[in-house]
């Protein structure tokens, strides 16, 4: 556990935790070898945290993105159902640090962050066509996925701190990039 202003979450992922250190961890990857396109945050909110579900913040609009696009009721399903879906679809879900320091939520408090072993990702899931980075602070290490022969472009944010965009603009770019995988139902 760890103690976050008045909150204590639960952390996941396997790495070290607690008032000790200090430390978040964050959550494991959603992929299987059949995942084609690979979702990457940058690193799991304070909700995300404490319910150990990946885009947990009740604004969030990755899930209404993605069930509309996919052509789901993702929002009305549980989580692990949520899950299910996204892989059956051929989606993965992580993020681009496995640990950090952040007091809040927002990425420009990410402080000493430790990333995830993306490399590993090719082992994981050899089927993968594309990785989209959902947001700026997760798309710092876009040359990274470049430089191990993935495609990767960068998406608007689906968090509710970023307001630049409208729901419909948000929709456009995301279904440009599900079509590119190949994962919007009827897609090769």
């Amino acid at each position: 556990m760890t103690r976050v202003g008045t909150r204590t979450l639960r952390t996941g992922g396997g790495g070290a935790t607690g008032p000790a250190t200090g430390r978040l961890s964050a959550l494991p990857p959603v992929v299987r070898a059949d995942t084609r396109l690979l979702i990457l945050g940058s690193f799991p909110g304070t909700a995300s945290l404490r319910a150990q579900q990946y885009y947990a913040h009740p604004r969030n609009q990755f899930w209404p993105i993605l069930g509309a696009l996919l052509a789901q009721p993702l929002t009305e399903l549980a989580y692990p159902e949520r899950i299910r879906c996204l892989l059956d679809h051929g989606v993965g879900l992580w993020d681009v640090y496995a640990s950090c320091h952040r007091e809040g939520s927002l990425d420009t408090a990410i402080r000493d962050p430790v990333p995830n072993d993306l490399e590993g990702l090719l082992v994981r899931a050899p089927a993968l066509r594309l990785v989209v980075h959902n947001g700026a602070e997760s798309a710092r290490r876009m040359r990274e996925i470049e430089a191990l022969g993935l495609p990767a472009l960068r998406l608007p944010s689906t968090s509710p701190a970023n307001a630049r965009l409208g729901l419909e603009a948000k929709l456009a770019l995301w279904g440009e990039a599900l079509g590119r995988a190949g994962v919007l139902p009827g897609g090769s």
